[in-house]
């Protein structure tokens, strides 16, 4: 599944002396820009960052509660046809993420036909059945996805894991392309590079698109935080801003008859669709959490009604869990009737005996992570682990192996990025962006590219020390071009 000497999107395997050829101007402005020049470019991105408060918490960490994600002045580029497949391939997954969850909370088919396991949804912590027998406006689920996918050679993408609860990172994209527009428009001249700034616009209309009133010509649409204290309160301030819509916290939202309202200086207001960036936990204290102080009583109520549409819905949880996400092939297939055009990663299921044991023979060799888990916790990468994390893991595995997975060690591919040795090939993954709402889907041309920083390391996640990169998608000929849409 990958090469033993990682897979350079812009070196190839060749080393610096021998890009490949569709990026020869890219590698010569590598080439020729200092690194001096790239580093002052960076730390300039670096000090707008901060200065507009993009910071995410860490949490556990006492000594830097908020920090910006680093960023990285080398781009990442996609070819136009791979960026086709790659599009075509996302479709497919979101759409039959959508039908999965549709079935579980509705009719079950897929559970009656065999394809999984009852148990493995049923007695799964991600599956609400406070929701089951509710059909969200338009039948639609997953509104906004963000599918992790990593790369191991030229024509190789893999579904690393599925995010369709509440996904993040969105706003990186954007002030990552902003940060490249005003440091490096040379490279805006050279390569046709399809916009991403549009993508505040996209989900404003797929907000609207999925009004349960579809007659209603001024509907409202606000994003729901849990306050200022949250790790991504700047993405939630900076899409409302963005898309001109009202960010409110649960404060200031009120359920009256299975309708909720906005309170504002001059009473209320109807409220139609909520984005809400608060998990299912903590969403409605009458329903989940009783104890539950970021809330809105009701809320669940006047969402069974009918009478307001909530992105992403309740229960979509299950669709991210890891043990699902080992019958994605199955599940596609089941509701598309094709096969899956992104492959997932090969994965054991640590709750069957024969996977157990295959895990616990190669702990040294595998990466195991928690079906629950995210953000870079609750994993081993058992090729960099200590004995003494291997052990732990063992005998966390020997006594709930039903809440882990274990995957192969990935030889994942790299881009070149700026350390403080000079320009150096680094681990990359990818967090495209798609948007399903009622008059269709849209993947966003570009996305989230995290890049390990750490020499060798497979992991990431920004909790974990990674950084960000700008994902360039480029344009077939005669499109417009970034550079044109922002004169």
């Amino acid at each position: 599944m990958g090469e033993t000497k990682p897979f350079d999107e812009i070196w190839g395997l060749g080393g610096p002396d021998a890009p490949r050829a569709e990026f020869a101007e890219l590698a010569r402005w590598m080439d020729e820009t200092s690194e001096a020049e790239l580093s002052r470019r960076q730390q300039a991105a670096e000090a707008t960052f901060r200065q507009l408060g993009i910071t995410f918490a860490v949490y556990g960490d006492t000594d830097a509660s908020e920090r910006i994600i680093p960023f990285d002045i080398v781009p990442r580029i996609f070819m136009h046809d791979e960026w086709q497949r790659l599009s075509e391939g996302l479709i497919q997954r979101v759409e039959a993420i959508n039908a999965f969850l549709e079935d579980i909370y509705g009719e079950r088919r897929i559970l009656r036909e065999g394809v999984l396991p009852p148990e493995l949804i049923l007695n799964n912590d991600q599956f609400r059945p406070e929701v089951a027998g509710i059909r969200p406006p338009h039948g639609i689920w997953a509104h906004i996805c963000g599918i992790d996918l990593v790369r191991t050679g030229p024509d190789d993408f893999w579904v690393l894991e599925d995010n369709a609860r509440t996904p993040s990172g969105v706003s990186y994209m954007l002030e990552n392309r902003e940060a490249m527009i005003r440091l490096c428009p040379e490279l805006f001249r050279s390569f046709r590079v399809a916009a991403v700034d549009s993508y505040s616009d996209m989900l404003r209309e797929t907000m609207r698109s999925v009004v349960p009133d579809q007659g209603n010509a001024h509907p409202v649409c606000v994003v729901l935080t849990p306050g200022h204290f949250n790790s991504a309160y700047y993405e939630h301030s900076f899409l409302a801003d963005t898309m001109g819509v009202e960010l409110v916290e649960p404060a200031d939202l009120a359920v009256d008859d299975d309708m909720v309202f906005m309170r504002t200086i001059g009473g209320l207001v109807k409220v139609d669709v909520i984005y809400r960036r608060i998990d299912d936990d903590f969403l409605d204290p009458l329903v989940f959490r009783p104890d539950s102080m970021l809330g809105v009583p009701g809320l669940i109520a006047a969402y069974r009604a009918g009478n307001v549409a909530l992105m992403n819905a309740p229960g979509n949880g299950i669709a991210d869990d890891k043990a699902i996400y080992s019958y994605m092939p199955e599940i596609v297939k089941f509701y598309s009737g094709g096969e899956a055009k992104l492959p997932n990663v090969q994965t054991w299921r640590c709750r069957e005996p024969e996977a157990l044991r295959y895990t616990l023979d190669n702990l040294d060799r595998l990466v195991v992570k928690l079906v629950d888990g995210s953000g870079g916790y609750g994993m081993l990468v058992g090729p960099t682990a200590s004995r003494e994390e291997i052990e732990k893991f063992r005998a966390a595995l020997v006594a709930e192996p039903h809440r882990y997975i274990a995957q192969p060690t990935l030889a994942l591919s790299t881009v070149p990025t700026m350390t403080e040795k000079g320009i150096a090939p680094r681990h990359v993954d990818f967090r495209p962006f798609v948007l399903t709402g009622s008059d269709g889907i849209r993947v966003v041309p570009g996305g989230l590219t995290r890049v390990a920083l750490r020499e060798g390391s497979l992991v990431v996640n920004s909790s974990q020390g990674g950084g960000t990169k700008d994902s360039f998608v480029l344009l077939p000929e005669g499109r417009q071009t970034q550079s044109q849409v922002q004169s």
